[in-house]
């Protein structure tokens, strides 16, 4: 399953009128669609941003420049979710993302959590492994001078 093939939201409803795994999904999706106008939407002022190991961000203000940046770089991003689950207001994923920069593309394995309050995301945490992240990046680093060693998420997702 790919958030790509749930619906997207539509800006009319209110944010309490999802679940927090619809949420995540929407939120995922937007990401995915480089709709930042969308993903602000979905998150909460008091947003706490983490890839574990690496700085944390907090708050939309320093989340919103750090997604201008990332967007106005033309930087892609496209997402398989390969589980989601929910309880209560946490939504776990496991996915395999790839970030996209010209001929560059790097693609790996995540595990992140969500919290989700009033329909608005609060807390997003990833969790990765450095190996299989710097082995990613060297592929797409080779892709970019051999495109058939490039990394592709496969039709079976």
């Amino acid at each position: 399953m790919t958030p790509k093939q749930q619906s997207t939201p539509d800006i009319t409803e209110g944010p309490d009128d999802h679940s927090p795994v619809e949420t995540v999904t929407h939120f995922l999706n937007a990401m995915q669609d480089g709709d930042l106008e969308a993903v602000l939407a979905l998150v909460a002022d008091e947003i706490v941003y983490s890839n574990v190991s690496l700085p944390t961000i907090r708050g939309k203000d320093r989340f919103s420049r750090a997604a201008r940046a990332y967007y106005r770089n033309r930087l892609g991003f496209q997402v398989v979710v390969h589980r989601i689950a929910g309880s209560g207001s946490s939504v776990l994923t496991e996915r395999t993302d790839a970030l996209i920069f010209g001929p560059f593309r790097t693609q790996f394995w995540v595990c992140g959590v969500f919290e989700v309050e009033n329909g608005q995301v609060t807390l997003w945490r990833d969790y990765f492994d450095w190996r299989n992240t710097t082995l990613a990046t060297l592929r797409g680093l080779v892709g970019i001078f051999i495109p058939s060693l490039r990394a592709k998420f496969s039709d079976n997702r």
